[in-house]
């Protein structure tokens, strides 16, 4: 759920990328911060651990244009990967404008991947959300390694709903703004049409 700042004239939006431990969210953030103009992004915040990369979060603020004269911003988010962690999910996920689900394209992380898309699907429902309703996108990351999985079986296992997807390897920043540009085009449309 967006936040509308009337003073500010500002609508900001909160988008996060969810998935499995280790399947490139923290690097498409931290791809995305890098690459874009100082001052139009905000400190980039990470909590680590020994066992996880990211914790809590990675935040910043994005400035995309505007809506009826509101400047929007976007805040990214990163859940943590592992299902340990789902306490910490769900409190990220509470009013989000849209998700990027970032799927691990090695063979051997299929079942991460699919724990983890029924893991977003629980948590939604049980906030009482549906990522059908949500602007979703999929980014199928890592695709430069030698064990990745053909994308048409990734799609089957982890794309029933045919969101809008991307190939992508983070790290050298492959398919990630493209990542990001839809879904927030998707965000933005939603905006619109609920505003």
């Amino acid at each position: 759920m967006s936040f509308i700042n009337y003073t500010n004239r500002e609508i900001t939006c909160k988008i996060v990328y969810y998935g499995p431990g280790l399947c490139g969210k923290t690097t498409n953030v931290q791809w995305i911060h890098a690459q874009t103009a100082q001052e139009a992004r905000g400190k980039l915040i990470s909590l680590a651990t020994e066992t996880e990369r990211t914790l809590f979060f990675d935040f910043f603020p994005l400035a995309l244009g505007q809506i009826r004269g509101f400047k929007t911003r976007f805040h990214l988010y990163t859940v943590p990967g592992q299902v340990f962690y789902d306490a910490s999910r769900k409190l990220i996920l509470k009013n989000l404008d849209g998700v990027v689900f970032v799927a691990d394209s090695q063979d051997e992380r299929m079942d991460a991947n699919v724990e983890s898309v029924e893991n977003l699907l629980t948590n939604l429902q049980d906030q009482g959300d549906e990522l059908s309703k949500v602007p979703y996108v999929m980014q199928y990351n890592k695709r430069d390694l030698p064990n990745a999985a053909p994308v048409d079986e990734m799609r089957r296992l982890l794309n029933p709903l045919g969101a809008p997807e991307f190939e992508a390897v983070a790290p050298t920043g492959v398919g990630v703004f493209e990542t990001l540009k839809q879904v927030a085009k998707l965000v933005l449309a939603d905006l619109r049409k609920n505003t």
